[in-house]
């Protein structure tokens, strides 16, 4: 107690400084986590099964275009975001259309025949996962080529890729103080841009917009 109290003495002579510098970094890993899980919640609110959507379109077909689609997702069996704002206004879907999921392994190196696992749901959609070791850089486009192997015949210039861009916007009623919202939602327009992440030709990338309160 002695010695604590002892160096209570040089917060005053600047050893503020490194505790400030800690109780921001832990500021912001508290808003993260929590902001996360905020956009979670309101997500999986609204989230509709892929098997139900697959069932409506059996009964009544959109209008059908050639090309490939391939909609990110982190959750294979629930509804892209992406997939469900443009069949909405444009009532058509692409002749084959592809649910894309990425998963992290926890080895530093996933071998190439565990990279893609591919399996047909339907007519018109199949689900692929990609498994990337924790050590590599995802390319998407690169590691659809072994998809060839599972009868996909990919290719990129006949495929366009549907991404989905969250706009956040501070809500009083979100469950955190204001600030955290302002926090939180300068964080998230920090992240990494899935584009460039998995190394997806921009050329080929569809961005479908949405707005969320958080």
């Amino acid at each position: 107690m002695t010695f604590f109290a002892a160096n209570l003495l040089k917060l005053l002579e600047g050893a503020w400084v490194p505790l400030l510098f800690g109780l921001l970094m832990v500021a912001m890993i508290w808003t993260w986590r929590r902001g996360a899980a905020i956009l979670v919640a309101k997500t999986r609110r609204i989230e509709v099964p892929l098997a139900d959507l697959i069932k409506s379109l059996e009964k009544r077909p959109p209008h059908f275009v050639k090309g490939t689609a391939v909609f990110l997702t982190s959750d294979p069996m629930v509804l892209p975001t992406p997939l469900f704002h443009n069949l909405q206004p444009n009532k058509a879907l692409h002749e084959p259309n592809v649910i894309l999921t990425i998963e992290t392994a926890e080895t530093p190196r996933v071998d190439l025949a565990e990279r893609v696992k591919m399996e047909t749901i339907s007519d018109k959609f199949s689900t692929v996962r990609l498994r990337f070791g924790f050590m590599e850089s995802p390319n998407v486009p690169k590691a659809l080529v072994i998809a060839r192997k599972h009868g996909w015949q990919f290719d990129i210039m006949a495929t366009s890729f549907f991404v989905s861009r969250r706009s956040l916007k501070p809500s009083a009623q979100s469950g955190m103080p204001l600030w955290q919202d302002h926090l939180f939602i300068a964080m998230s327009r920090s992240a990494n841009d899935a584009t460039d992440y998995f190394q997806i030709p921009t050329g080929r990338v569809v961005e479908v917009g949405t707005q969320v309160t958080i």
